[in-house]
């Protein structure tokens, strides 16, 4: 349980920020996978990325261990983006847009940057997109319109969650009090990470398809030089 966070980080308890401090303070871990949860079902409507910097900062002061919160944010993100994932399979390309488009805050402009993005990308717009603060609350409803396959979608999903809670999470907790000049940053780091390490966890999802394949392939051989013997 994350003891009083708003009252130890002296964040303001009102509005939309204060619901959601609220509620990691009451349910802890499980509250904070229901925030990104949330946050991903509601196409980033909620605070989370000024949200976890200020819970990797209490994680210095025993309110939840640092692997916890970074393993329950990916959790909860990666179920709001398979909800999305499947309303965009359910409803089709333009009837999703549609849909969208009547969500508040969300721009013509900004759902053509995420069709744009997952046209030119594919699959890989997923994994890549979780690092963009324009893409990533949109980039699963074109995945789902476009039926990629749900375990290549949840594997990049996953990864790419998971890089960026963690480096939103362990940004706060490294900078302690200055928490909140994390959020100065959050283009750099998303530059960073989109040019560093995307590229290598792409390698390693790469790498372990084919080894897998090669295995898949020898067991095969065998099997029909047994049959031939």
């Amino acid at each position: 349980m994350m003891p009083y966070l708003a009252q130890a980080t002296g964040e303001p308890t009102g509005g939309l920020a204060g619901w959601a401090v609220d509620m990691i303070d009451a349910l802890g871990g499980a509250g904070l996978a229901l925030l990104t949860a949330l946050d991903s079902m509601l196409f980033g409507a909620l605070p989370v990325d000024v949200l976890l910097p200020l819970v990797g900062y209490t994680a210095t002061q025993g309110a939840i261990n640092i692997g916890t919160a970074i393993a329950c944010a990916t959790a909860g993100s990666v179920v709001g983006s398979l909800a999305q994932y499947a309303l965009g399979a359910r409803l089709g390309r333009d009837r999703a847009r549609a849909l969208l488009l009547r969500f508040p805050g969300i721009k013509t402009e900004t759902v053509d940057r995420a069709e744009a993005w997952f046209a030119r990308h594919g699959a890989k717009a997923v994994l890549f997109g979780r690092v963009l603060p324009v893409i990533r609350p949109l980039i699963s409803i074109p995945a789902g319109a476009e039926r990629m396959s749900l375990p290549k979608f949840v594997l990049f999903t996953a990864i790419g969650t998971m890089t960026w809670t963690a480096t939103l999470l362990l940004s706060g907790y490294l900078l302690g009090e200055n928490w909140h000049r994390v959020t100065d940053y959050a283009g750099m780091f998303a530059y960073v990470i989109l040019v560093t390490v995307v590229p290598g966890l792409v390698l390693i999802a790469v790498r372990r398809r084919n080894r897998r394949r090669k295995e898949t392939a020898t067991v095969v051989g065998k099997n029909e030089r047994t049959e031939v013997g």
